[in-house]
């Protein structure tokens, strides 16, 4: 499963990275990266509650 961001979307609201701290950091102005697209074993309720935490929908999962 990969995580994958459309970072034309993120507006710096940052709620995506508390479930996923290992896979997305935030920029000094909070705005989301991408350290990891692939989601580790067992991370993948995790990426799921990021991906739902995104208000502005600039996360997905790709199988």
């Amino acid at each position: 499963m990969k995580l994958l961001l459309d970072s034309t979307r993120c507006q710096g609201y940052g709620l995506c990275q508390e479930p996923v701290p290992d896979l997305i950091e935030l920029d000094e102005f909070g705005y989301a990266n991408i350290v990891s697209r692939d989601v580790p074993p067992g991370d993948e309720d995790a990426a799921r509650a990021a991906v739902e935490a995104c208000p502005n929908s600039a996360l997905r999962l790709e199988k």
